[in-house]
């Protein structure tokens, strides 16, 4: 049995440790792969350790996005320009190695858990949720869609591809979405009605295939 060195470590020091154990046990063996047990030995640490401070496998993972995703950027004065960077910074984020399958995964899971399901939603999306709502000054139910579409078209790509989207697709679902929520790119026109659908499609799409991926994954 491979002995643990987590004892006296700093807790700030064992979280970063076993954060950076999950993502990279993720991304060799895919998210089903990643147990309790190999996040565990990958952080050199005793999977009791692990277990007292998260109750599941799918607690770990959310904190673990959590950290990956922090800090929240900010966001200027300039609407479209805050929202486009904002795009960029996720569209960055889900293409670090294992952070994509992290969020997939736990996402999947959720579906039937529904614990898990309401720390996604009060832990991980809450905060950004709370954010754009009072950026845009838009109903949670605009600012949930706009989530949605961004978040499901970049995982959807990724499932398809087994790579990130590159930057001039980002570009352009960045020029959909800005026509969304009624901006325009300096310069340009909006998004013409087919690109607003092909938007529109690639949500309904995204849920789907996202399911199919995580299934695939693992």
């Amino acid at each position: 049995m491979q002995g643990s060195n987590s004892a006296g470590r700093p807790r700030a020091d064992l979280n970063a440790t076993v954060f950076t154990a999950a993502l990279r046990t993720v991304d060799e063996l895919g998210y089903a792969g990643a147990t309790m047990d190999r996040i565990a030995a990958a952080a050199r640490t005793a999977k009791t350790t692990l277990y007292r401070r998260w109750p599941s496998k799918g607690a770990l993972i959310i904190d673990v996005l959590l950290d990956a995703f922090s800090p929240i950027p900010e966001l200027g004065e300039d609407r479209e320009a805050a929202l486009a960077g904002a795009i960029r910074w996720l569209a960055g984020k889900i293409s670090e190695p294992g952070v994509g399958a992290a969020f997939a995964g736990v996402f999947s899971d959720a579906v039937n858990d529904p614990a898990l399901r309401e720390l996604l939603s009060t832990r991980f999306q809450g905060p950004y949720l709370a954010l754009l709502m009072d950026y845009l000054g838009e109903s949670e139910r605009r600012v949930l869609l706009f989530i949605d579409i961004i978040t499901g078209t970049l995982l959807h790509r990724m499932g398809m591809t087994g790579r990130p989207m590159d930057d001039d697709d980002v570009e352009m679902m960045i020029e959909m979405v800005l026509s969304v929520v009624g901006l325009q790119r300096t310069g340009r026109t909006r998004a013409d009605a087919a690109g607003l659908w092909a938007c529109q499609f690639s949500l309904t799409v995204s849920k789907a295939s996202l399911w199919c991926w995580t299934r695939w994954i693992r």
